[in-house]
């Protein structure tokens, strides 16, 4: 009978060549079978496991090394200091998409009642997050897919007592005649021919690509985006790396002004603002 130093060693050694954290991994699992922190694992590292826990704990790093994300083998993702519940329905949350709940928070000052949009919110951690920090805060959070909106409804009754207002509909159909004071996206932005597609198989492809260029549904906000957002609004979008400046140019020929990049803790290029103002328009 295994213990759970043993177990632990066992899954960190399975795991070596399939993750970039083999014994946080492990850990991780290991904690979900047995009711566990981590800093419970280190006290009990001389318990024994009982088989059926064990056979469990196999079980979840078989299907970890396949390539499943451990957030959907535990249910369970922090993001922004907060446990998220996740499924298959929905992608993974991830640190550098922190940044854009950062960004959001600049321009939502704490004293003010202020209107804020989350299109394709998926788990609803942006949303939840920035109505976290913002209570006064008028937050609305949008996916066409109703079991990524199941999924934000469940976080968001638990994390923010339901502050947060849902609504189904793909980008700006869901909120139609509305207007916010920012609008925030992390669309999917994968070239459907890029590589990384394949090692993130186990998540929604439509959460991912939106088409041949990544470039597809930066567009489609764009061109809405205008008739949504209040004088001197904010729209704000997480990217991948190398396309920053072909956002900014679809921002500027879209008449938006004071584009701004910043980078994540990689030094990578990865939220991209702007703001809208009414004289920017084309005269009718």
């Amino acid at each position: 009978m295994s213990t759970v130093q043993t177990a632990l060693r066992r899954g960190t050694q399975v795991l070596r060549e399939s993750s970039d954290s083999p014994r946080l991994d492990a850990e991780m699992l290991l904690g979900t079978v047995l009711g566990r922190s981590r800093v419970g694992l280190v006290i009990a590292a001389e318990e024994a496991i009982a088989a059926a826990e064990e056979r469990e704990f196999e079980h979840l790093l078989a299907r970890r090394r396949a390539g499943a994300p451990v957030a959907y083998l535990t249910g369970m993702r922090e993001f922004w200091s907060l446990e998220f519940a996740v499924s298959p329905a929905v992608l993974v949350p991830r640190p550098e998409t922190e940044l854009l709940v950062a960004i959001a928070l600049e321009h939502l000052p704490e004293s003010l009642e202020r209107s804020v949009l989350d299109l394709g919110t998926g788990s609803g951690a942006i949303a939840i997050a920035i109505s976290h920090e913002r209570p006064r805060a008028h937050v609305t959070g949008t996916d066409r897919s109703a079991a990524a909106l199941d999924v934000a409804r469940a976080n968001g009754a638990r994390l923010v007592a339901d502050r947060v207002r849902w609504r189904g509909g793909s980008w700006f159909d869901a909120v139609p005649g509305e207007r916010f004071d920012v609008i925030v996206a992390n669309p999917p932005y994968v070239a459907a021919g890029d590589d990384a597609l394949a090692r993130l198989a186990s998540e929604p492809l439509e959460a991912l690509t939106p088409g041949a260029t990544g470039l597809e549904a930066f567009a489609a906000i764009i061109a809405g985006a205008r008739e949504h957002l209040c004088e001197d609004g904010v729209l704000a979008f997480e990217h991948g790396a190398g396309q920053a400046a072909a956002l900014a140019a679809a921002l500027a020929r879209g008449r938006f002004d004071s584009i701004q990049t910043r980078v994540d803790h990689a030094g990578l290029a990865r939220v991209t603002w702007a703001r809208f103002h009414s004289s920017n328009e084309e005269p009718s």
